[in-house]
């Protein structure tokens, strides 16, 4: 997760970023009706995930970002929109070098919002340089290995993000951006979920991990968002394994009831030992036929039609 701080550039706009913002407007707005600013919203520095953006994707996302709504501490509410992108830009500083050995390069937005009365508190605390930190939530298409050069989202490979392989810091390139969701002002930095949110499809992404774990030799690590995507699987598997366990203690007691009226010199303990060996299949088989639905047949009861040998006489 990346925490960038952006460079506060507050003020009325210029008649060209006007122009921009009102593209988004129903109305048109006037120079004094709006307050825009300038953030960082990410850059290609290795994050506290070992993950980092490559500078392709940093300008797939300056197209992304374009429109996008910013919000607090990425609330999904319609409620605390706050601010929107009108341009964004990429740039890079040729005097600084990133722990990957690249130029560093960052994704810089000019954003805008209402002057009214609302955001009167907020427009003090970005000048006052209160609200600095911003994160982003956007989906990305690969994760290439820092090490071996594999997606391991399609193809994962041993490697372990955080670790050194021959000197090198293994980390995950993310590449191919598909999609920018919104970016948020964090109201608590210095915690693991400031940052930069990558998100995959979380099937396919759930699945991968998955079999990650399952053959993985050594410790896997995982980053927030697919150890959340895990957990929500888990707990889905769960909830799952709890609703086949009531239907199956519902069905035991089913033909154990029916069973007793069905065969009553067999105790119901014997019955509930019978039907603990039994799978679901069979269980239903069973209740089925103690139920009339089915008939029972003893495998010590005679297949043949009953006849009459004509000694009735010798009865007695």
């Amino acid at each position: 997760m990346i925490t960038t701080q952006n460079s506060v550039l507050s003020g009325a706009p210029t008649p060209q970023e006007l122009e921009l913002i009102n593209n988004y407007t129903v109305k048109p707005l006037s120079a004094d009706e709006v307050y825009t600013f300038g953030i960082v919203l990410c850059d290609n520095e290795i994050d506290r995930d070992f993950e980092r953006f490559d500078i392709p994707a940093l300008e797939k996302l300056a197209e992304l970002f374009v429109g996008k709504t910013g919000i607090f501490d990425h609330s999904m509410s319609g409620r605390d929109q706050t601010a929107r992108i009108f341009s964004c830009r990429v740039e890079t500083d040729d005097s600084k070098v990133t722990s990957a050995g690249e130029k560093y390069t960052k994704l810089c937005a000019r954003a805008y919002m209402p002057r009214s009365e609302k955001n009167a508190a907020l427009i003090e605390e970005i000048d006052a340089g209160i609200k600095k930190e911003t994160s982003v939530g956007c989906s990305i298409g690969r994760s290439v290995c820092s090490i071996c050069g594999k997606d391991g989202r399609i193809d994962p490979c041993a490697h372990i993000k955080g670790r050194e392989y021959g000197g090198k810091l293994c980390h995950r390139i993310l590449c191919d951006p598909t999609d920018a969701y919104e970016w948020s002002f964090v109201a608590v930095p210095a915690q693991p979920a400031a940052g930069v949110t990558k998100s995959y499809r979380a099937d396919e992404q759930t699945v991968k991990t998955v079999k990650r774990l399952s053959c993985a030799n050594e410790g896997v690590t995982l980053t927030k968002a697919e150890a959340a995507e895990l957990y929500g699987y888990i707990d889905e598997l769960e909830q799952l394994a709890r609703e086949g366990k009531e239907y199956r203690e519902e069905l035991i007691c089913d033909v154990i009831r029916m069973g007793a009226a069905a065969l009553p010199d067999m105790r119901g303990e014997s019955l509930s030992a019978i039907c603990g060996t039994l799978g679901l299949e069979q269980l239903r088989e069973l209740r089925k036929a103690f139920s009339g639905g089915g008939k029972l047949n003893s495998q010590l009861s005679s297949t043949k039609p009953e006849t009459h040998s004509g000694n009735s006489e010798f009865r007695i």
